[in-house]
């Protein structure tokens, strides 16, 4: 899903982008935990370099793990398939590893040359990329699928289909984008013979301040059970084979729940509160109504756990919207378009292209887009 379905092939680029998004997430929670990152985060563009170079290299040190780990599974793969030629050795499995290595660390080479010189994440327009390239296969699939059908009807049920991933699309946006304004009045300071503060601005606190973070951590944990159940023997058969389909009911429950946890849980570690309320004290805000300090963190935590629990419902809706479409009898690689990593990915990648796009046009700055200056035809001055 992240690497453009390179793991079906292995390539160079097989490994792909996925070992940088885990060491992102790995820092991302450092940060939480470990004072010295903590220190980084408040030290402005310096610490985001250093914590950048230390993502690098914790990647570095996933991919030396996940190199062979890739290698072990195209081996058992293959050794059921007759009429394979795999090459073996200790000396395959190390050059194998170093070249992936490598290629995966050109791709993030490439992502950040791409946020430097263009519009956008570089390293979220390459997964954007990898899932877009997906897409015409799955719709031409879905297309002979209908068409095959023998009753009639297979055009408009495929008309429908299009409706209702249309329907989906606008509502996850509506996810992305939801925020509750939270006022903040700025008391007034007179210095001299000027006025400073009394305007009223907002906090936009965001429905779904976790974005798709539960999602790829509720995936994760859902992989435990089967692997256990490997190791279990026939014992566990049951088990394994009730958490195995993922269209099933036990599957698809526990998914629901488990992102509606995770979204409490990563909204928790991400969203602060109380630095919140201390930087608003500090800056001379408040919010009308509340009392600066202690209660200002308290009413911004209730305010965070009302607006995460429905968008929390909602994000497990999305998670679990595929299994629901393959029911309709749709075909598994269109259905995964309806929801998941993969829906929110595309339309968070291109929401916030599509913003940053629009903030260079209203400042005039072209840097990465244009060698040019002002727009031809408009005066330096202001009217």
């Amino acid at each position: 899903m992240f690497s453009g379905g390179a793991f079906s092939n292995a390539s160079v680029f097989a490994l792909g982008i996925m070992p940088y998004i885990s060491a992102s997430i790995v820092v991302q929670l450092l940060t939480i935990a470990v004072p010295y990152f903590q220190r980084l985060q408040k030290e402005g563009e310096s610490g985001r370099t250093k914590m950048n170079q230390i993502t690098r290299y914790l990647t570095v040190v996933i991919l030396i793990f996940q190199g062979p780990a890739f290698l072990t599974n195209l081996h058992m793969q293959l050794a059921q398939t007759p009429e394979a030629f795999v090459l073996s050795g200790r000396f395959f499995d190390i050059s194998s590893t170093i070249i992936m290595l490598a290629g995966s660390m050109f791709v993030l080479w490439l992502g950040e040359k791409i946020t430097d010189r263009g519009i956008g994440n570089g390293v979220s327009l390459i997964i954007m990329i990898g899932i877009i390239a997906r897409f015409p296969s799955a719709i031409v699939q879905e297309f002979i699928s209908r068409m095959e059908e023998q009753a009639g009807g297979g055009l408009v049920m495929l008309l429908i289909e299009f409706v209702l991933l249309f329907v989906v699309f606008m509502l996850v946006i509506m996810l992305v984008q939801g925020t509750r304004k939270i006022p903040v009045q700025y008391a007034k300071r007179i210095v001299g013979n000027k006025q400073y503060g009394g305007v009223r601005q907002y906090i936009p606190l965001k429905v779904n301040a976790a974005g798709v973070m539960p999602i790829i951590f509720a995936q994760a944990i859902m992989f435990i059970p089967i692997t256990l159940a490997s190791f279990g023997g026939e014992s566990m058969s049951g088990f394994a084979s009730a958490f195995a389909n993922f269209n099933g009911l036990w599957y698809n429950l526990t998914m629901f729940l488990m992102v509606i946890a995770f979204t409490y849980f990563y909204t928790a570690i991400t969203v602060n509160p109380v630095q919140m309320a201390e930087d608003m004290k500090k800056n001379g805000g408040f919010i009308p109504g509340v009392k600066p300090g202690k209660k200002t963190a308290e009413f911004l935590d209730t305010v965070m756990s009302r607006i995460t629990l429905p968008g929390s419902i909602f994000l497990g809706v999305v998670t679990i919207l595929p299994a629901f479409a393959k029911m309709l009898g749709m075909n598994a690689s269109f259905a995964q378009f309806f929801g998941g990593t993969s829906l929110l990915i595309l339309v968070g990648v291109v929401l916030d292209t599509l913003q940053q796009i629009e903030s260079h046009l209203l400042m005039r700055h072209y840097d990465g887009l244009m060698k040019s200056g002002r727009i031809k035809g408009r005066s330096s001055g202001g009217l």
